[in-house]
Formats: C-alpha cells, structure tokens, sequence
C-alpha cells in the first residue's frame, strides 16, 4: 500500500526550535536523533485484508483488538470490511503492532 506522508508545519516548527535549542548546546545530540527520528516516523495506509489478518496473527477477537486501540468494535468491523479506513493514531498504532507486536504497544 501507499506510504502516508504529510508535511506538518507545526513539526516543521518544532524542529527548527529544536534545531536551535540543540545549537545552543541546550538539547543533546543523542535526543536531537531521537526528535528526527520521530519526525521521519511514516506509516502505511491499510488494506481491510492486512488488518483483519494482523488481528488474526496476534491472536484477538475484533472486540479485545478494538479496545487495545482505543476505538470501538463497530470501528474494527468497518475497518476489516472496508467501510472505514484507519487513520491519525490508530493507524499509527496499527503499523507499530505490524512492525514490532503486540507487545510494543501493551
């Protein structure tokens, strides 16, 4: 599926301030690679089918997986019959559970 990117002028914003905090010797070089590479974070647009079938693979009825991700059951069901897409948060938090499991999230 397609990489979902957004140009956020607000990060744009953060950045530069944290550029600049870093410059002034205020922000560590270790946290400015932490900051960048939160920045560079994408995630992937799901299909149904991925999503039903990462459901399946950490082992969750679409209840339980629904409240995992902080979102309602109808939510789930729509999302895994292509009736909704996830998107901000959820899928966000969708493509870290496909990245890393279920634990990285719990």
């Amino acid at each position: 599926m397609a990489m979902t990117k957004r140009k956020s002028r607000i990060l744009d914003e953060m950045h530069e301030t944290a550029q600049g905090l870093h410059d002034a010797g205020l922000i560590s070089k270790r946290r400015m690679g932490e900051f960048e590479a939160l920045r560079h974070l994408d995630v992937d647009a799901m299909a149904p089918q991925q999503i039903k079938s990462l459901r399946e693979k950490v082992h969750l009825s679409q209840s339980v997986f629904a409240a995992v991700l902080n979102t309602s059951l109808s939510t789930v069901q729509k999302w895994e019959v292509g009736d909704k897409k996830p998107s901000g948060p959820s899928l966000k938090l969708l493509n870290l559970i496909e990245r890393k499991g279920l634990e990285a999230i719990l």
